[in-house]
């Protein structure tokens, strides 16, 4: 599978059409972040009756991230529900690489809470969500989300990114040990082409890329305090292979947290259909947030 297609596959939940259902009123390119003279941007999809569960959607595939992304759609298996979604673009690779980019989604959690009466949303009911890339990126604000630094200058820096629910589906969750024991993701590969994402050269030394992908990899978070987790795997999936999801489920049930994998028989990274799982989700953040 090439890298294009694998973008392709990743990005299908995202612009998949579903039924079109109650109405929904889209806010478009609210800015939540500034930074080197590029302006980052989420779209609101508010429920006619907000319930204040607030989900955050991560527009993300291979971390490159666009606008064409945003799907009205999408949004609706959780809008009807009384849930607001922001659909959330970050900086993207290789402009940016991956520790800026988990800094924009902190800021992004912040901005949400900062704002949040204005949409009708509970500050204590924030969940996140996302495929792939962007599942990797929801569990980094489950693992690692932190209160703000309260002399922050910006009031929304002084907000915690701490989300209260997670769902998502094929994450990559441990860079040091990649579908074995011991196999470090960078040297994987199928994985080589995400090296810019990493910002990582043929120079990077093997202590520098253990030191990155430590710090990268959710299972490497604050797991005692783990917000209530769902993942959707495929067991078929070469790219990010299901021992991901098994390994970081498994750490979780070891300290008793909240969570729960759901397996997909046969299923590859990605697969037709896939949009349907976005009901999944939105029963996992009812259930949970509400």
């Amino acid at each position: 599978m090439t890298r294009r297609n694998v973008l392709l596959a990743v990005l299908a939940l995202l612009c998949a059409p579903l039924t079109a259902r109650a109405d929904q009123t889209h806010i478009k390119d609210v800015v939540y972040r500034h930074k080197l003279g590029v302006a980052l941007t989420m779209d609101v999809f508010k429920p006619e009756k907000p319930n204040g569960i607030g989900i955050l959607w991560m527009v993300s595939g291979g971390w490159v991230s666009d606008h064409k992304g945003i799907n009205p759609d999408l949004a609706r298996p959780f809008t009807d529900r009384g849930m607001t979604v922001f659909q959330v673009v970050h900086g993207t690779q290789p402009r940016f690489i991956l520790p800026e980019i988990v800094e924009d989604i902190h800021r992004a959690v912040r901005f949400v809470r900062a704002n949040a009466p204005t949409w009708g949303v509970d500050p204590n009911k924030i969940g996140i969500a996302g495929g792939s890339a962007g599942g990797h990126l929801s569990l980094m604000m489950g693992a690692y989300g932190a209160p703000g630094p309260s002399d922050a200058q910006d009031p929304v820096d002084r907000e915690s990114s701490r989300v209260q629910a997670v769902a998502c589906l094929f994450p990559p969750t441990d860079f040091l040990n990649y579908g074995k024991e011991g196999q470090a993701a960078m040297k994987f590969p199928m994985l080589r082409v995400y090296w810019p994402a990493f910002g990582v050269t043929e120079k990077t030394t093997d202590e520098e890329l253990e030191k990155l992908a430590r710090s990268l990899s959710p299972i490497y978070g604050d797991l005692a305090n783990m917000p209530p987790t769902l993942i959707i795997h495929g067991d078929a999936d070469l790219l990010v292979p299901i021992q991901q999801s098994q390994r970081l489920i498994a750490k979780l049930e070891e300290l008793k947290r909240p969570c729960k994998l759901e397996v997909r028989p046969g299923k590859a990274h990605g697969w037709p259909g896939i949009e349907q799982e976005a009901k999944v989700l939105a029963d996992w953040f009812e259930t949970r947030l509400k």
